[in-house]
């Protein structure tokens, strides 16, 4: 099977101050169309550099990070943002869904930047929301929701694109336990069903256990898979 994320010997170090951190110390691997797949790690350990990387938001020090089978460091802003648009949907932890725009309007603005027409969007936007059972909730703003119910708007609006890749920062960290669950299984739904390759960063075991496989991270360097 075909990679859509590799990473060979990524090294990525920043400069802070005097010193020289050195946040992925030659990490590698791979991931296939259709893993449903945790980076694992405590806070400092690394992934959330990981996440950036495979999100096309930095580019490494040294290594080589390919992305659907393009080398992001050869790429430009525009080709990165491109390509961010066209295969990557984010999840993240404190959702970011825009606080004057209602459900639906949250979920049709990925297609907007695709310059989708409208009519279109729109009926993307609302499969997009019957999929995760929120169709009933589309005028809705978001301080409307409960915190579930704003995750799973997220993941909406992360699928209308139909990327190849979901990449999801600690999605459940802002949920309790069952609503978490929930969100786990929704996100097991859209793999099964769309074949889509999902990403979770997480410092939680429990989420790390229940996807397929595990890569934990400390210090900047796979530890195990």
């Amino acid at each position: 099977m075909d990679s859509v994320v590799s990473l060979h010997d990524v090294v990525r170090t920043y400069i802070m101050g005097d010193n020289e951190v050195r946040a992925l110390r030659g990490v590698s691997f791979d991931i296939s169309q259709g893993e449903f797949v945790s980076i694992m790690g405590p806070s400092g350990s690394g992934k959330s550099t990981c996440m950036n990387m495979i999100g096309c938001l930095d580019r490494p020090t040294s290594g080589i990070v390919k992305i659907n089978g393009k080398e992001t460091a050869k790429m430009s802003e525009k080709e990165l943002s491109v390509l961010r648009n066209q295969t990557i949907g984010f999840v993240f932890q404190q959702y970011h869904l825009i606080s004057s725009m209602n459900v639906i309007e949250n979920v049709m603005l990925p297609l907007k930047y695709q310059k989708v027409d409208r009519n279109s969007r729109h009926e993307k936007a609302l499969a997009a929301l019957e999929s995760v059972g929120l169709a009933e909730r589309i005028h809705h703003k978001p301080h409307e929701l409960s915190g579930g119910q704003k995750q799973r708007v997220a993941i909406a609006r992360a699928m209308v694109t139909q990327p190849k890749i979901l990449l999801a920062d600690e999605p459940t960290g802002a949920l309790d336990t069952e609503t978490g669950k929930q969100v786990m299984e929704m996100f097991r739904k859209i793999n099964k069903e769309q074949n889509t390759t999902i990403i979770i960063v997480t410092h939680d075991p429990r989420i790390g256990e229940s996807t397929e496989r595990c890569i934990r991270i400390l210090d900047g360097q796979i530890v195990t898979e």
